[in-house]
């Protein structure tokens, strides 16, 4: 187990260098003057100069790439002096001359726009976009795995071909389609009905009763982003229902006078779930990628809100950290989901 961990970790750390590459030179070649952008149309040449030495924009690409690496890498190559401060919150582990091989959190440099650490923006966001993944992943485990059971129970009935008609529905719908046509239905002309809104977040202040929580607004967003992997469990659940209600066991358990709910509930569902979990599982990382459009849609704080307007705004260090935090995020639950995969399933070897 522990060195499947470290190759899968050998892996994800290579994965993000890739990552990181493509960025870089993605947004080195877009079209966009970001210091211009900065400065303002009316500033002169020195201040723009000024600007782009600042943020080291006035360099050969080969140098800021090298720079770049070295402020993302987790091990980083930095002058003496500056090992252990603010900027990079590292330790000092091999003096080299006057610089040091520093350990450190990843830096992913400073918003163009507000000159704040893009990591910190990230994660201000990120508490966000976690929600509403996991509200999403909770309403479509539970209502899949029911619909599913439902299903099972009841092959080739009126039942299993709705169930199974709704599901080709919504994983063929795209999610920002789906969220367009939830939000003006739910919350703009039945809003009256539902007392949903249309935009909202998560957490409201009042000038009277102080910041509360609003679980209201978190219902449209996380139903949209839902829709696909509630399709997908519900028809998963399904098949594998079918297969375990086909074994000998549980005919045999039907055989000793056992209640259905017993059979279904004790026996069947268990041995079923397995690849449920291991679905569950791996969509979260997905979710909490592609709630970008959804959030812009339902105008959630987010990472998705964020990067989409660090994207209009040009801002380039926020995208670019969103989009390396994105991957290192598949990376971790990819590697969380084989091994709980394994864990759940003894006839899984990890090699």
């Amino acid at each position: 187990m522990l060195s499947f961990v470290l190759r899968r970790l050998l892996q994800g750390v290579l994965v993000l260098a890739g990552v990181a590459l493509t960025v870089f030179f993605l947004f080195t070649v877009l079209p966009g003057d970001p210091v211009a952008l900065l400065a303002g149309q009316r500033s002169d040449l020195a201040t723009r100069a000024a600007i782009a030495a600042d943020l080291g924009l006035d360099q050969p690409v080969p140098v800021q790439l090298v720079g770049y690496l070295n402020d993302v890498s987790p091990l980083g190559l930095h002058p003496r002096d500056s090992a252990g401060v603010a900027k990079y919150g590292g330790v000092a582990l091999l003096p080299l001359g006057e610089k040091a091989v520093v350990l450190k959190v990843p830096y992913l440099r400073r918003s163009f726009q507000s000159n704040k650490d893009v990591l910190r923006i990230l994660l201000d966001h990120f508490t966000g976009t976690l929600w509403l993944a996991l509200a999403a992943m909770l309403l479509a485990a539970v209502l899949g795995i029911a619909f599913g059971i439902l299903a099972a129970l009841k092959p080739h009935s009126w039942l299993d071909r709705a169930l199974i008609t709704t599901s080709v529905l919504g994983i063929s719908v795209p999610s920002f389609v789906a969220g367009i046509l939830i939000a003006m239905t739910f919350g703009f002309y039945w809003s009256h009905w539902t007392g949903l809104n249309l935009t909202g977040q998560l957490y409201e202040t009042d000038p009277f009763t102080g910041r509360h929580l609003v679980l209201r607004n978190l219902l449209l967003p996380a139903f949209a982003l839902g829709i696909r992997p509630l399709a997908v469990i519900t028809q998963l659940t399904r098949s594998s229902m079918l297969d375990v209600l086909s074994q000998d066991y549980i005919r045999t358990a039907r055989a000793k006078g056992l209640s259905g709910y017993r059979v279904v509930m004790g026996h069947a569902l268990k041995n079923a779930l397995n690849p449920v979990i291991t679905a569950v599982s791996g969509w979260l990382a997905s979710l909490m990628a592609g709630a970008f459009f959804i959030e812009y849609i339902f105008n959630w704080k987010g990472l998705g809100t964020v990067t989409l307007r660090a994207v209009e705004n040009l801002d380039f260090p926020v995208v670019m950290g969103a989009t390396i935090f994105i991957a290192f995020l598949f990376v971790v639950v990819n590697i969380v989901v084989d091994v709980l995969y394994a864990v759940l399933d003894p006839r899984v070897k990890l090699s």
